[in-house]
């Protein structure tokens, strides 16, 4: 069960009129394109790591357990502190517990694969306390000179508190993670990526992206996984009180209500 939920933010918050001082945009022009009005940046001294522990501290305190009580943590990011060793690891080191810690890099799906991950170790093993987060710098990758990728992201963490019981209310079954559904198609990996990286000698790169065919397929991957999460849950659309997707923007998120004919009032923005 997930019984905690914690989040950070930086204190940095970048509207679109404070942007465009010093990024060719407006806040018309992003508005209209992204419905995104203001993001977040971390600080020259604040760190992947940093959001990661503010969140996880949130999340056991919400989920009113002992830090202790951890036996695993995954972190789903895709700008780590170092290369390695795992931001997992720097993350345990901070909150100051003994638990298994790893990194998940799947970038926006990343919260996600690490949610199905742990689900699957905490039925396979003995683990009975799960961290997962996730957490990116995003404004570390941006090209500055590039609008259509500098105005869409942001820096910031999320993370919850997964919860193994023995003896669980069998009344209650149907509660918890009823399907994990994930997909991958490397056929579409020049659509959003960064120019660079470790093995191709170039630390980290830029982002780069095909804004169309992104916002086209993230409406289709989006619709047709929740059909298939719904199907293995035996739930119907209706059925659903809350929809929390991927915050890419604004006319992702309506577009998906709208191929779903799902009232936009039930997504959260």
């Amino acid at each position: 069960m997930l019984t905690g939920v914690g989040s950070y933010l930086p204190k940095n918050k970048c509207s679109n009129e404070e942007l465009s001082k010093f990024v060719d945009t407006s806040d018309e022009w992003v508005s209209k394109r992204s419905g995104i009005k203001f993001r977040h940046f971390v600080s020259k001294d604040e760190s992947t790591s940093d959001m990661a522990v503010n969140a996880s501290f949130n999340a056991i305190k919400n989920a009113k357990i002992k830090k202790e009580d951890i036996d695993l943590i995954i972190v789903a990011t895709t700008t780590p502190d170092n290369t390695f060793p795992a931001t997992a690891t720097l993350v345990q080191k901070k909150i100051g517990i003994n638990a298994v810690s790893f990194d998940v890099q799947a970038v926006c799906a990343g919260f996600v694969f690490a949610l199905s991950i742990a689900k699957s170790m905490m039925i396979d093993n003995y683990y009975s306390n799960c961290l997962v987060v996730g957490a990116d710098s995003m404004s570390k990758l941006l090209n500055w000179d590039d609008r259509t990728t500098s105005v869409l992201f942001g820096d910031g963490a999320g993370a919850v508190i997964l919860q193994k019981f023995d003896n669980f209310d069998k009344k209650l079954d149907n509660w918890g993670i009823l399907s994990n559904v994930i997909h991958s198609d490397g056929n579409f990996y020049d659509l959003l990526k960064t120019n660079g990286g470790v093995s191709s000698n170039q630390m980290t790169g830029f982002i780069e992206m095909s804004g169309k065919d992104v916002f086209k397929h993230a409406i289709d991957k989006l619709s047709l996984s929740l059909e298939e999460a719904l199907s293995l849950s035996n739930k119907e659309i209706n059925e659903l009180d809350w929809l929390v997707p991927h915050q890419a923007n604004q006319r992702i998120i309506l577009g998906v209500a709208d191929k779903l004919k799902m009232d936009s009032k039930k997504i959260i923005s």
